[in-house]
């Protein structure tokens, strides 16, 4: 028998959703655009949200795989996004009620700091080989620190938003290094997994973004920095183009929304820092292609539900083992 198998990468669609609103708030600080906009985006991913963590939730606590989740090495960093989704969904909530959103905020951020504790943990206890490593693992620890950084510097909290740009940033330097050395020197990442390649961007963006959050849009020295390496992975995405056109359509490539999305989002920022001329029109092009890859992600993925072919059919039995390399379908 074979069922829809529900991965964790599937909250990429929320994930890149709620990017989408990010950078439309971010716009507030250059035009003025509906305030309505960014709220039903922020809504909207909210909704992704909830209805695939029910369907998630039900089939790992049913099939008993919450443990065989999180040591998965393809899929288990992707199972902090829905916590990092949690401080994000607060972080808005607080723009209508301070007291509700930041409660929201700090249950998402345990959630978070959390499951990255346990996974960085696991993945030091069992047996990894380099070419299992993909930028995914960036997520847990990484985009959680950073995001949570964001938020915390926009609710007020200043300690926490040094504490966990820090925990991030020092996360980032680390695996940094074993991933990019994992992708120079093993094998190209299967063929499901290249969208992950995108990730590559997300650190220096979610960083800058931080970085302006924590300093009140002021831009400095060390954000300089943290964009500097971000332009040259930002080329880099460009000679990965060719790569990007050979995979097929999936959950997976919702990996670009986030993190190209965080990109836009730390451009802005930059527009107003530097008060660059026409800077309003340069907002409402980045605004329009944003919003409209976006939709035709949307609109990709609503065809290939409707054509069977987004949630591939797989056997009814346990996760795959952690201590050997797979490539799920679907993936």
């Amino acid at each position: 028998m074979t069922v829809p198998r529900l991965r964790p990468n599937l909250f990429g669609i929320p994930f890149g959703l709620a990017g989408l609103a990010a950078c439309w708030s971010a716009a507030a600080g250059l035009v003025d655009p509906p305030p309505s906009v960014a709220a039903a985006v922020w809504v909207l991913a909210a909704a992704a949200w909830l209805v695939i963590l029910v369907p998630y939730a039900g089939q790992v606590l049913r099939g008993r795989r919450l443990v065989a989740e999180l040591a998965d090495p393809t899929f288990g960093p992707f199972t902090a996004v829905p916590a990092m989704l949690v401080m994000l969904l607060g972080g808005a909530l607080a723009e209508a009620s301070r007291t509700a959103g930041t409660a929201v905020f700090l249950v998402g951020l345990v959630a978070t700091v959390l499951v990255g504790g346990y996974l960085t943990g696991d993945w030091i206890v069992r047996d990894l080989t380099l070419v299992q490593w993909h930028p995914g693992y960036f997520l847990p620890t990484v985009g959680g620190g950073l995001i949570a950084a964001n938020v915390a510097a926009r609710l007020g909290f200043d300690r926490l938003a040094s504490l966990m740009f820090g925990y991030g940033l020092v996360c980032w330097f680390v695996l940094g290094s074993i991933i990019l050395a994992r992708l120079v020197t093993q094998p190209m990442l299967p063929l499901k997994l290249r969208p992950t390649l995108a990730i590559e961007l997300a650190p220096s963006a979610v960083a800058g973004n931080a970085w302006f959050a924590m300093h009140e849009g002021r831009a400095d020295t060390v954000g300089a920095m943290i964009a500097g390496y971000g332009l040259l992975m930002l080329l880099v995405q460009l000679r990965l183009i060719p790569v990007f056109r050979a995979v097929p359509f999936g959950p997976g490539s919702w990996a670009f929304a986030f993190s190209y999305l965080q990109a836009v989002t730390v451009t802005l920022h930059w527009l107003a820092a530097e008060q660059v001329p026409g800077r309003a029109a340069l907002t409402w092009v980045a605004l329009a292609v944003a919003t409209a890859g976006v939709l035709l992600l949307l609109a990709r993925t609503a065809g290939a539900l409707a054509h069977g072919t987004f949630l591939p059919r797989e056997p009814d039995q346990p996760a795959a083992s952690a201590d050997r390399p797979t490539v799920p379908a679907g993936a």
